[in-house]
C-alpha cells in the first residue's frame, strides 16, 4: 500500500464541465446581439484555435488578469472571424468574458461533491492543479467546492501549464509536502498523469468515457466514486491508502 496526505484534482473535466459546449454558450450570447452562428460551428472553431494558442501559451502571455482577458480576447476574435461585426464584437467578449467566471457557464460533476467529502473525512488536504486561469477560483466558490480546497493552483498564476514539472512542484511547496507524500487525480494522459509522475508524484486516471479501458499504465477510474473503493484509510487518518498498489 501507499499513503498520501494530498490529494490534488484537475479542475475542468474532472470535477467540473462546460454546461453544454462552449460553442453553446457564444452562440446564444452573440445571437441575443443579432450575430447568428451555429454552436457545431464555434464549437470546431474554438477547439482549433485554442490548439494553436495552447494552455503552454496561456501560462506565458503576461503576468496579470489584464495580460489573461488580453489573450483571451485575441483568441474569441480568432474564433468568431469576420462573423461578428467588430463594433459589437467588444461588447460580447466582456459579456461571455465575466460568464465563463460563474456558476452560469459550469456544472459540477455528480460525483464530485461525495468525492470530496469522502477524502475530508478520511483527514486528507485537498488541492487543485489546472491549466486555467484566475477565474477559477470564483468558478469553484459559484460552485459551491472552494471551502473544500487549502491551495488553488493554476498555470497564469504559476508561469507554467501541465504536463510542465514547475507547477506540480509549485504546488508541492505551497502545500509544504514531498512528491511521495501527495497524488494528482485528472483526466488527461499526458497533462495530468505523466505531468504528476513526472515531478515524482502518483497520479489516478479519470476515465469518465471509457475510452482509455486498456490502459494499463496505473490506477484508472470512470468516476470520482471509485476513489472510495481504492481509500482503506480510517476516517480523520489524514492519509489516503490505496487499496492495491500504484503502477
Amino acid at each position: 500500500m501507499s499513503d498520501a496526505q494530498v490529494v490534488f484534482f484537475d479542475a475542468a473535466g474532472t470535477l467540473f464541465q462546460v454546461r453544454g459546449s462552449v460553442g453553446g454558450i457564444y452562440s446564444a450570447v452573440a445571437r441575443r446581439r443579432g450575430v447568428h452562428v451555429p454552436a457545431a460551428e464555434l464549437d470546431r472553431s474554438f477547439d482549433a484555435a485554442f490548439r494553436v494558442q495552447s494552455a503552454e501559451g496561456l501560462a506565458h502571455a503576461g503576468a496579470g488578469p489584464e495580460a489573461e482577458k488580453e489573450w483571451w480576447r485575441r483568441l474569441v476574435r480568432q474564433v468568431f472571424g469576420t462573423r461578428m461585426p467588430p463594433g459589437v464584437f467588444p461588447d460580447f467578449f466582456d459579456e461571455v468574458y465575466e460568464l465563463f467566471r460563474t456558476a452560469r457557464a459550469w456544472v459540477l460533476y455528480e460525483d464530485t461533491v461525495p468525492a470530496l467529502k469522502l477524502l475530508r473525512s478520511r483527514g486528507c488536504r485537498l488541492g487543485v492543479i489546472s491549466n486555467f486561469d484566475s477565474r477559477l477560483e470564483d468558478v469553484l466558490s459559484g460552485l459551491g467546492i472552494g471551502s473544500y480546497f487549502e491551495r488553488v493552483i493554476f498555470s497564469w498564476q504559476v508561469r507554467s501549464a501541465k504536463p510542465d514539472g514547475r507547477i506540480f512542484r509549485h504546488a508541492l511547496a505551497l502545500m509544504g509536502v514531498g512528491p511521495s507524500d501527495a497524488l494528482h487525480v485528472g483526466d488527461s494522459l499526458d497533462e495530468d498523469v505523466r505531468g504528476a509522475r513526472g515531478a515524482g508524484m502518483r497520479a489516478v486516471l479519470l476515465d469518465r468515457s471509457g475510452r482509455h479501458r486498456r490502459w494499463q499504465g496505473g490506477p484508472r477510474i470512470e468516476s470520482l466514486g471509485e476513489l472510495g473503493a481504492l481509500c482503506a484509510g480510517a476516517p480523520g487518518a489524514g492519509r489516503f491508502r490505496w487499496q492495491r498498489p500504484d503502477a
